[in-house]
């Protein structure tokens, strides 16, 4: 097998997509093990949304954070749990792979905004 291109995070296909979120990086608002809901296209992302991207430097790896502000054709993501390190601040610009619109396990709702 040729190992000539990087390898890439899969595309989100469809109206809607699931996606597991592992980590503690979203706590409170997302924990490990809850499932998703992600838009792929639809309205344009907003700075507070909850998006699934990849970020440019780690092409392999689909993420779940959250939208701070445009950048450089991309966007600086954060997690909400600011004891962890692992978003923009380590790893730089992302681009967004789609918007999520709900959690449905194990407690479905709407993900909360944070708290400021």
């Amino acid at each position: 097998m040729s190992t000539d291109h990087p390898a890439e995070a899969p595309r989100l296909r469809g109206l809607l997509t699931a996606v597991l979120v592992t980590g503690p990086s979203m706590a409170p608002a997302l924990r490990h093990g809850d499932a998703v809901l992600v838009r792929p296209g639809g309205r344009p992302i907003r700075p507070g949304d909850v998006v699934v991207a990849v970020f440019r430097t780690r092409p392999e790896l689909l993420v779940v954070k959250r939208a701070v502000r445009p950048q450089d054709g991309g966007w600086w993501l954060r997690g909400d749990n600011e004891l962890i390190t692992d978003d923009s601040r380590a790893y730089g610009v992302a681009d967004v792979r789609g918007r999520v619109v709900a959690r449905y396990w194990p407690r479905p709702g709407r993900v909360p905004r944070p708290r400021l």
